[in-house]
């Protein structure tokens, strides 16, 4: 019997400095605790930093894996990645970010196939330019996660975001408002939020959530939702990660029950 496809998400913002990295290394974390298999794709390919994040010293990228398909040298995906630990994998972005322009956005299609036939769950960091590589990436995802702040530009930005979606009949994506970003920025309530964006606000993290010494996380590779004592000192923040998890996880699973009655 051949392997159960995984499920892609890609985390995408309408303006950068939202909090896409942590909430993707986080959102990590949260899927370890569930025993899945997960694979983190850094596809912000100019200035990404996932490994850093994790501390991850690394030889392959993005860039080696589209380079060697191209040229007939890729053997295995597992050569192109990096362990953080038994659960989760990273495919770095380019060193160099000179090398992110060589890489051609028709290869996505090839690598997120083959990233969804090696792991459980495929969550992949992304820039916030609609450029042809995110484009074609929101395109060949299961899941889209917009991560939004109480921000004025960031809202003006989101606003114009969802008229582009809808405009093009795009539905499958989920909006996080992450208030532990800027937990001093109140200046819309979420029913004014909900407005002026013309769209729903699935899951929020609390201000609580707001991490002081993010810094030494970083430094020493750490992932908060992997901290024994997470689940209680950010209880709510903790199960708002949760449910996104288990959405993403229930949908995938209810889609791959539908496509198989309609093949019976």
């Amino acid at each position: 019997m051949s392997k159960t496809k995984g499920k892609s998400m890609c985390i995408f913002s309408s303006k950068g400095g939202v909090g896409k990295t942590i909430t993707t290394i986080n959102l990590a974390g949260i899927f370890e605790h569930l025993e899945k298999k997960v694979l983190i794709i850094d596809l912000d390919l100019s200035s990404g930093g996932i490994s850093m994040a994790l501390n991850r010293p690394f030889e392959k990228t993005i860039f080696n894996f589209v380079d060697d398909y191209n040229n007939n040298r890729y053997e295995e995906f597992k050569n192109y990645t990096i362990s953080y630990d038994d659960f989760i994998d990273i495919l770095p972005c380019p060193k160099d970010p000179r090398q992110s322009n060589k890489i051609d956005a028709k290869y996505m299609d090839i690598l997120i196939d083959k990233a969804e036939s090696n792991y459980d769950i495929v969550l992949i960091d992304t820039n916030h330019v609609l450029n042809e590589m995110n484009i074609f990436t929101l395109d060949k995802v299961d899941t889209i996660l917009f991560v939004l702040t109480n921000d004025p530009l960031d809202l003006k930005n989101m606003k114009s975001l969802m008229s582009i979606f809808k405009d093009s009949g795009i539905t499958n994506y989920k909006i996080l408002l992450n208030n532990s970003r800027d937990p001093y920025k109140d200046y819309f309530s979420l029913f004014d939020i909900k407005n002026i964006i013309k769209a729903n606000i699935d899951y929020t993290l609390s201000s609580s959530f707001y991490i002081k010494n993010m810094d030494s996380y970083v430094m020493n590779g750490e992932i908060i939702t992997l901290q024994n004592k997470m689940a209680i000192t950010f209880n709510k923040d903790y199960e708002t990660l949760m449910t996104i998890a288990l959405d993403m996880i229930d949908e995938h699973e209810t889609k791959e029950i539908k496509e198989g009655e309609t093949h019976e």
